[in-house]
């Protein structure tokens, strides 16, 4: 076994390279630069699969490829450039999405709007344009990690510290996934005690509103999925009622349940067609929540009167408009006193079955994958 790389070093390591459209991804060795002062080098133990994964590996998203993806890394950090205070050598962190720090949303404590933060996490390049995944011609610093990968480098705002008692299996999905679900409904929404709402949508990112929802007190949470699996466990945890979304009495069985409205929506699925519903259902004042992701240029029909009489409320919302050195530690205590099983969530997958594990997800038989590295 090799020791592992300096800040100074050239750092040699492992990847699984998104080549092409659609395509599976290809295990390959690549090289990196040696960091910069302000970067930090983490050895991945875990990496939850995302369906942004997917959407950028497919051209959905404008991200250059070849390029390594991953942005649900967990590890340990093995190295830091000489300006990074806030992590050292041994620390476990989960990584997470990037932000410039610069801008005006930065500067308001709201890096998920960060006014540089789509480029930064698709445009597979550090903030000044450069890249230090140059050899071969392959990109990274997706999301500001790239951790499809035996090593990863990020910045200090986009690393976030760990106890050594959290399971680095379960805790890179806090940084994107479960992070965005839960902070939806606990930053974003701030769903009070007593309200309804529902969650288009049962994958990962609606689970976690689901528990979140439950955490926050509210008194009707409906879960809307096509997978009579992932419904049940909607209800497992949390969800007082589960809804098959191809029943053609979806509109009306939302009805019967909120007769007047519910005070919530999130939508999950980025279909164009459940965000217009989701603004259908809305009680008076009431709020829906565009999470889920779709192709560019995707349009949804919304009737505009619906939305207007009444003041109905549509807002898209990014990784749960979370603060993430402040909400992940929250996340982690949550799961700590049994309140985010995220265990119920997650399946492991050795790193070399990246391609089954992204196949199982896209078929809906597994709900967050998580990719376990080699420990040499």
């Amino acid at each position: 076994m090799t020791s592992e790389p300096g800040s100074a070093d050239l750092i040699d390591f492992t990847a699984a390279v998104a080549v092409a459209r659609g395509a599976p991804f290809a295990i390959s060795p690549l090289r990196m630069e040696p960091l910069r002062q302000d970067e930090v080098l983490v050895r991945i133990v875990a990496t939850g699969v995302c369906a942004t994964d997917a959407h950028s590996r497919d051209q959905e998203m404008p991200v250059p490829l070849p390029a390594v993806l991953g942005h649900e890394g967990a590890g340990t950090v093995t190295a830091v450039g000489g300006a990074v205070t806030g992590v050292a050598p041994g620390d476990n962190v989960i990584l997470t999405f990037p932000s410039c720090g610069s801008c005006r949303q930065c500067r308001l404590g709201a890096p998920a709007n960060c006014l540089q933060g789509f480029a930064l996490s698709f445009g597979c390049v550090r903030a000044d344009g450069s890249s230090a995944y140059e050899v071969g011609g392959v990109h990274g610093h997706y999301f500001g990690q790239s951790s499809f990968a035996s090593y990863a480098r990020a910045t200090e705002r986009n690393v976030v510290p760990i106890g050594d008692d959290m399971p680095l299996a379960l805790a890179g999905p806090l940084g994107c996934g479960i992070q965005a679900g839960a902070g939806t409904v606990l930053n974003s929404l701030a769903v009070p005690v007593g309200a309804s709402l529902a969650v288009f949508g049962t994958g990962a990112v609606g689970l976690a509103a689901v528990m979140a929802a439950a955490v926050a007190g509210a008194a009707t949470i409906v879960a809307v999925d096509v997978n009579v699996v992932r419904l049940g466990i909607a209800s497992e945890l949390g969800a007082t009622h589960a809804i098959d979304g191809r029943a053609d009495s979806l509109p009306r069985r939302l009805h019967d349940i909120a007769p007047h409205g519910l005070d919530y929506v999130i939508e999950v699925t980025g279909s164009p067609a459940m965000l217009g519903l989701a603004v259908d259902v809305l009680a008076p004042m009431g709020t829906a929540a565009q999470v889920g992701g779709a192709p560019f240029g995707t349009k949804a029909p919304v009737d505009m009167n619906r939305l207007l009489n009444g003041g109905r409320i549509i807002r898209g919302v990014v990784q749960g408009d979370s603060v993430p050195q402040v909400f992940i530690p929250k996340l982690i205590e949550l799961y700590r006193v049994g309140k985010l099983p995220l265990e119920r969530l997650v399946q492991e997958y050795a790193f070399a079955d990246i391609n089954v594990a992204f196949a199982e997800a896209a078929a809906g038989s597994v709900i967050k994958p998580v990719l376990i590295m080699p420990e040499t």
